[in-house]
């Protein structure tokens, strides 16, 4: 065809037109994903043992960004709340931490690196908290029963911990006690308004409010709610593109697609197989 017999509205696109089009399509691709990080979900993974046996080392898990109402990055500005965090949510929150590892609520300490750390919601705004020898929670003086489903739990360091059903207001949940520890006691305090006291469900080996304090709702990002992935490995990313990993670390099937919820009492025996290097970036506590 000569150049005379083209149709003008035919012209074969530039190069620079293509180059275009093409990063144009990467470009909207990449600011949905980052859209959704954002304002809906997060994944987040854990690397410690802090909230077994609800949650387990190389469980990843999405976080609800929206529940809450997401905080429009690079400000202070938070989206209209779904609702507010109950008692018994299982959250990841903010936290401030120091060069030489101490760890304070985030927005007492602006000034130091940021940090995620997830546990359960155990105190609400204006209530009375109180931790007592041996691990017993009061709220507003009035002690949250537990009851005994006579097992225990074995955890990645073969440690043998009691396990305990917690009845947490409507939220029951399996909590975990290391008989040789006393935990952490707690005088009766008051929590101020929009503050969360925040404990691990391991209850003897878990970084918590009971060390550090309560927890303002701006540094909620959200609450856990379904495992995407399960791996008996603690790495970072990159473990993902390790061919030897894929081949050579157990996936723990039967955890996929599983909820975080209130109510789900299953959990293994003992840690066993479940047991994962500490290594890498992650949940801390």
């Amino acid at each position: 065809m000569s150049d005379e017999d083209r149709v003008p509205g035919n012209q074969e696109p530039s190069f620079a037109a293509k180059a275009w089009e093409q990063f144009s399509t990467l470009g909207l691709a990449v600011l949905i994903a980052l859209a959704i990080r954002a304002f809906v979900i997060e994944p987040f993974r854990i690397p410690s043992g802090s909230m077994l046996p609800t949650l387990l080392i190389g469980d990843h898990l999405f976080v609800n960004k929206f529940i809450y109402g997401a905080q429009v990055p690079m400000t202070t500005f938070r989206l209209p709340a779904v609702r507010e965090p109950e008692r018994g949510d299982v959250v990841v929150f903010r936290v401030a931490r120091d060069s030489r590892g101490g760890i304070y609520p985030a927005d007492e300490r602006p000034e130091l690196p940021r940090e995620d750390f997830v546990k359960r919601v155990v105190g609400m705004p204006g209530e009375r908290i109180e931790v007592r020898r041996g691990g017993l929670l009061y709220i507003n003086g009035e002690r949250v029963d537990r009851r005994d489903p006579g097992r225990t739990f074995r955890d990645e360091v073969g440690r043998s911990l009691d396990m305990d059903i917690e009845e947490l207001g409507e939220c029951e949940h399996l909590i975990l006690d290391d008989p040789r520890q006393p935990g952490k006691a707690v005088s009766p305090f008051t929590l101020p308004e929009d503050r969360y006291f925040m404990m691990g469900d391991n209850r003897d080996n878990s970084n918590d409010s009971r060390n550090w304090g309560s927890v303002h709702l701006d540094d909620f990002k959200g609450p856990a709610f379904v495992l995407y992935w399960s791996w008996n490995i603690n790495g970072n990313f990159l473990s993902f593109f390790n061919p030897f990993n894929w081949f050579s670390v157990e996936k723990r099937w039967d955890r996929l697609m599983r909820r975080v919820r209130c109510g789900d009492l299953e959990a293994p025996d003992e840690a066993g197989d479940y047991a994962a290097q500490r290594t890498g970036a992650g949940f801390r506590g």
